[in-house]
This record gives C-alpha cells, structure tokens and sequence, in this order.
C-alpha cells in the first residue's frame, strides 16, 4: 500500500459495503503517516454526501485511522472541549491519493466528559439485512466496538487529552 507525504493533502473516501460511495471529505492534511496509521488534520473541510449534498465542517478536527482496525476516530475540537465521533468501518486502504473505507453504520460519540453514546444500531440492522453484510463481519464489528469503549474507558490513543494536543499543534505548524 502506499502511503502518503506527511504534510500532503488526501481526500477521506466513505463507501458502503455495496461499493456505492457515503461521503468525501475534500481535504486532509496529512500529519503522520506509516504502514499502519494515518493521522490527519483539518478544518471548515467540505464534503460531499451520497446524494450529492455538500456541506462544511464547523471546527478543527484531529482523524485516527488504522489499517488494523475496525473503527477510525475524529476528534472535533470545540471551545467545550474534544467530542469524538467514532466510526464503526473497514481498516482504512490509501489508494490513489485517498484513504478509503468502508463506512458500518454503527457510531460512538464520545463527549469531553467521556461519556458516550452508541448510535445508529437500527440503520446498522437495517443495511446488515440489505446489503448482506456476512456474519464474520457483524461478528468483527461487535468485537470492535467492545475495543473501542476500553480505549474511551483507558483514555487511550486520540482519547487522551495529550494525543489531541500534540497532533492539533502539529497541524497549526502546517497552517503558517
């Protein structure tokens, strides 16, 4: 897989599990990048939905992506503090000058507290009949939801107030 320049932009690709695209962000600027992760930065980004509906992102945001995980996380940093918005999806693939995924439906919203929210479990049950999804997949998603609440639980990765710092700090550094 490639991997893209640090300091680059991408495009982040949502697609559902019948190949049809969900969403795009335009932009996101590259902050780290390797084998395995990607880190990335942006803010009032547009995107573009399924239907061809666009709008803008309201406040700075810091997105975690694995390529071994079944989940990606954005951090929108607020005047609040950090909410989180946790997608349940396909390890990322970087292809083409886009990291692209496929989108499961299930979210966890995180709020500065660390109090969350899973969501959209009747659209998951909905397109899991529709599209077909298979059971290891359903199976896998399950098991990565459980992951990911321990990760909120522990403060772990981007859930740590520090790991939000650095990256936000380091996309400032890309912005002057």
């Amino acid at each position: 897989m490639d991997i893209p320049t640090e300091g680059t932009n991408i495009q982040i690709q949502s697609y559902k599990h019948n190949g049809n695209i969900h969403r795009i962000w335009a932009e996101t600027k590259v902050l780290k990048a390797t084998n395995h992760l990607i880190i990335g930065g942006n803010d009032r980004t547009p995107v573009t939905e399924s239907d061809g509906r666009t709008w803008i992102t309201r406040e700075p945001a810091i997105c975690y992506f694995h390529a071994d995980l079944w989940f990606n996380i954005i951090a929108m940093i607020r005047d609040n503090g950090i909410y989180y918005y946790c997608n349940l999806g396909s390890p990322y693939v970087y292809d083409k000058g886009a990291l692209k995924y496929i989108d499961y439906d299930l979210d966890v919203k995180v709020f500065p507290d660390m109090t969350f929210t899973l969501l959209d479990e009747d659209e998951y049950e909905q397109n899991r009949k529709l599209m077909g999804y298979p059971d290891v997949i359903d199976h896998i998603l399950k098991k990565n939801v459980d992951k990911l609440v321990r990760w909120i639980r522990q403060r772990k990765g981007p859930f740590s107030a520090e790991f939000i710092d650095i990256w936000y700090d380091r996309y400032l550094t890309y912005l002057n």
